[in-house]
């Protein structure tokens, strides 16, 4: 791995770092400076695509409204790097008190970044998050962890 290369992932797990630093202090502001404009989110929530960066946001506002306090973790980030585009995989977990004041220890979710740099910055191009799903049942699987 070249040195820019290494320079490259670690600003991208900074970015990452980022998301989690906005979800916890429930910055909307801060968490719209990391997606690229144009970015493509397939989220957990319905629709099946939410495209541009107001979509996301609604996502994350969404999620604002039903916590109270917001705690979001990443373990297992791999991260690839070429040229001005990236992408990284691994597993998040959205926890926290809900708005009711239920504790829950949510659950984990695979999650993918692919970033783009612009204008020096890396930005999220697109993201995905996904759960496994009991293909006999069509049920979720949510009670698995890393």
């Amino acid at each position: 791995m070249t040195a820019e290369h290494r320079t490259a992932e670690a600003d991208i797990r900074r970015q990452v770092d980022k998301i989690v630093e906005g979800l916890r202090a429930k910055d909307l502001d801060g968490l719209r400076r990391l997606y690229a404009a144009d970015v493509v989110s397939f989220d957990i929530e319905p629709p099946l695509q939410h495209a541009g960066v107001d979509a996301k946001m609604k996502n994350w506002a969404n999620v604002f409204l039903f916590f109270q306090d917001v705690d979001y973790e990443v373990r297992d980030l791999t991260v690839t790097v070429g040229g001005d585009v990236a992408f990284g995989h691994g597993f998040g977990r959205l926890s926290g008190t809900l708005a009711d004041g239920t504790a829950t220890d949510g659950m984990w979710v695979r999650a993918t970044f692919c970033f783009r740099k612009t204008g020096g910055d890396w930005l999220i191009a697109h993201d995905q998050v996904s759960v496994p799903v009991d293909m006999r049942s069509g049920k979720p699987l949510t009670d698995l962890s890393p």
